[in-house]
């Protein structure tokens, strides 16, 4: 990248006037410009750009470039020139554009998965989303309907759940998804009024991080969630798409899991559906989560 950004300002006669060992940034190559460009020439840059890319591969399919690395570098410039030529009339800072991507991909592919403290650790035991729990969700049959009742330390948690739909899909389990949200994102408005810990001392975190707009933002991301699992065989052997995870974001914006990764959305949406599977199949069982270090699973309980 190097010496192409180095090219690019280079003719016939300098061309190899260039270090391989000179690095930069994409900030060093673009020079903020006053000059407005009309839209047929910003049009007319945008057509240049995709030429010198369907040149590029045009060879590539005539196999040309697999025996003349100059040929291939010379049209890796020629694109990083009209690319360069359609930031400026596009008004588009090619190094907002590097980082913004860069933070995209290590959002969604980090080097090391490393999660940040729990968003409530600040606050007293009472106001905290339980660290570590065991929660025993099974099915009831009442007067010919189905229900899932959970329970925690034997006491029964929230109401008892239906599929809330004439087609049944076993939504009546999805309160584990909530819990996957808690293990890996630390964050669960439905578990935290479910275990009534919410941070009543912080009254801002009560009404807007804790309250019933936060609790219905949750219930619509799991519904959207289980939604497309269902659409994609419950993500079994099926990986979790991008589009997803960055409609997540957008829904999730303003609330304070915006700050979570998404590869953390990823892994909650991966291992809920992991544990989903496994109550659709056993229709009962004990659900360990732990917090702290991130562990999620289930332990049958066949009768």
């Amino acid at each position: 990248m190097s010496v192409l950004a180095q090219r690019m300002f280079r003719e016939i006669d300098d061309w190899d006037e260039v270090e391989e060992h000179e690095f930069g940034t994409f900030g060093d190559i673009q020079v903020a410009s006053d000059v407005t460009v009309s839209f047929a020439e910003f049009q007319s840059r945008l057509v240049s750009l995709g030429g010198k890319v369907g040149d590029l591969v045009t060879d590539f399919g005539l196999g040309i470039l697999q025996s003349n690395r100059d040929r291939l570098l010379a049209h890796l410039v020629d694109i990083f020139r009209a690319l360069l030529a359609a930031a400026v009339a596009a008004d588009v800072s090619l190094d907002d554009a590097a980082r913004h991507n860069l933070h995209k991909v290590f959002s969604r592919w980090p080097t090391d998965e490393v999660y940040a403290s729990l968003l409530d650790d600040p606050m007293l035991k009472d106001e905290r989303l339980p660290r570590r729990f065991i929660m025993f969700i099974e099915e009831h049959e009442v007067n010919g309907k189905i229900y899932v009742v959970q329970k925690c330390n034997e006491i029964i948690i929230g109401d008892r759940l239906t599929d809330n739909k004439t087609e049944k899909d076993d939504y009546r389990f999805h309160d584990v998804i909530h819990i996957a949200f808690a293990v890996f994102l630390g964050w669960s408005p439905v578990l935290r009024a479910l275990f009534h810990v919410k941070r009543k001392s912080v009254p801002e975190l009560d009404e807007n991080q804790d309250g019933a707009r936060a609790i219905l933002i949750e219930e619509g991301v799991s519904s959207f969630i289980f939604r497309r699992g269902l659409d994609r065989s419950l993500f079994e052997n099926i990986g979790v798409d991008y589009d997803l995870l960055k409609s997540i974001q957008e829904f999730v914006r303003g609330y304070e899991v915006e700050r979570c990764a998404l590869w953390q959305w990823e892994k909650a949406i991966e291992e809920g559906f992991r544990v989903f599977r496994d109550l659709k199949r056993d229709r009962r069982g004990y659900i360990h989560a732990d917090l702290d270090a991130h562990t999620f699973g289930v332990q049958s309980s066949k009768q």
